[in-house]
């Protein structure tokens, strides 16, 4: 008789757990999972998919405005926020479903609830104890909204993509990507829309030059940019909108206002004081580099544990410690050269060293850098630009970071961060002949540092 109900117990079903939980069990590896919200976790139901999908459908305005100059008589357009929203609700029920079949087909036992650890081998789900030989937490994260007057009328990223009705005034507050991205959202579906941010410039610790660029495109796009500013307290009006009392002294109405302040670990109820495990100020748990926590049978991934919070990085994570726990081997996720991207619009997409942080660790950084206005706004009228930046060692020709704002940047990025990965150099770049015309071949065509 086993000496355990299992082998490994997961405590989420997002990203990071169910890769791992499907790797561990096609391995023999008998596997318990606990999920008490949905499937998937963050990304799949209220973060990268139905954000990019609702990014996708904000753009459409703009592709309006820029057939004309391509011979296109496009009619009035009207938006139906239902359509959109019910739409996207489909999509992601959709994909609970395969995520639930994939675990279930894969021979993970998936049990619906919230699970609380009960010592180092065992959890209680639903009222009902389980043993297991390792536990692993992949709660994920979840927003962290701050108290003060008229806090409870605010929303998340949490409830955004389920609201009854689209608001014609919106407020943002945060400075991070998912606050940049849904101001971007907002405001091409049609919303008046402003991005508040207590800091003089959004995306702290993005090159600066980029996040300067970003902000003269945002705001192109009918954003109200007001930095150095934040919310002091919330009215709710007579007629059900939102009054804001900013701290600049002035007042701004709106019928939603989304905080997007940044995601803290979601460890609340998981029974952490019944166990031994260190963590820090922001809840986010401790682990090695085996992602072993200070309880040796307890293990967690992803954005619980704050390193970088990414879906890829959590998938990674998932595979690392399932390799090293059921394969015997000594595998060590690299978290240098993450490409991300930020789906605001235009696109940033990004991978490698900011132009600060180069000049910190180099002593002879050369920047390459292009402005330019895409080809199709040649034709279509529009004054949007693109901007792509290139960071060099002058002394060994290494090419340390490649950044870039402009459509589909995150598609271009990726194909970058692999030649960053392999160790390419400026010369590389310089040899290898572009795709004309396309706005990538100017990585390709950069000759003269500008600095």
């Amino acid at each position: 008789m086993a000496e355990f109900d299992f082998d490994l117990f997961v405590i989420g079903a997002g990203s990071g757990g169910v890769r791992a939980g499907r790797m561990a069990a096609a391995k023999g590896v008998r596997v318990g999972m606990a999920e008490d919200r949905y499937l998937g976790g963050t990304c799949v139901n209220v973060g990268c998919v139905p954000k990019k999908l609702f990014v996708y459908g904000s753009h459409f305005t703009e592709d309006f405005e820029n057939a004309a100059g391509f011979g296109w008589t496009v009619g009035k357009a009207t938006f139906d926020w239902p359509t959109l929203r019910d739409n996207k609700t489909k999509e992601i029920e959709r994909l609970n479903g395969i995520y639930r079949n994939m675990l279930v087909n894969s021979g993970v036992n998936l049990l619906d609830g919230r699970a609380k650890i009960t010592g180092p081998n065992s959890v209680e789900v639903a009222g009902k104890e389980y043993t297991a030989e390792r536990i692993l937490i992949a709660t994920g994260g979840w927003p962290f909204v701050p108290e003060f007057p008229g806090s409870e009328y605010v929303i998340s990223s949490n409830e955004v993509f389920y609201l009854d009705e689209f608001p014609k005034r919106a407020i943002v507050v945060g400075g991070g990507y998912i606050a940049v991205e849904f101001a971007g959202i907002f405001a091409g579906l049609g919303a008046e829309t402003s991005l508040i941010y207590r800091g003089d410039m959004f995306l702290r610790g993005f090159d600066q030059e980029v996040r300067e660029f970003t902000a003269e495109e945002v705001a192109k796009k009918n954003v109200s940019l007001r930095f150095n500013n934040n919310i002091e307290k919330i009215e709710k009006q007579a007629d059900g909108s939102l009054l804001a009392s900013l701290t600049d002294g002035t007042t701004l109405a709106a019928d939603t206002i989304m905080y997007a302040t940044g995601r803290v670990p979601n460890v609340m109820d998981l029974g952490l004081e019944n166990i031994n495990l260190e963590q820090k100020s922001n809840g986010a748990i401790v682990v090695n580099d085996q992602f072993q926590t200070a309880e040796p049978s307890v293990y967690a991934i992803g954005d619980v544990i704050d390193r970088v919070q990414l879906t890829p990085v959590a998938l990674a994570e998932g595979m690392a410690l399932v390799r090293n726990l059921y394969e015997g081997k000594q595998q060590q996720v690299d978290y240098d050269l993450i490409a991300t991207a930020v789906f605001c619009q235009p696109n940033i997409g990004t991978v490698g060293l900011s132009e600060e942080k180069s000049r910190e660790l180099y002593e002879n950084v050369d920047v390459y850098s292009s402005k330019f206005r895409a080809m199709k706004h040649t034709l279509s009228g529009s004054d949007e630009k693109t901007f792509m930046k290139m960071l060099v060692d002058r002394d060994t020709d290494k090419v340390l970071g490649v950044h870039m704002v402009g459509p589909d940047a995150g598609e271009i990025i990726q194909g970058i961060a692999i030649a960053l990965k392999a160790g390419a150099t400026k010369a590389v770049f310089d040899s290898t002949i572009g795709i004309h015309p396309t706005a990538a071949e100017e990585f390709v065509t950069m000759r003269e540092p500008v600095s």
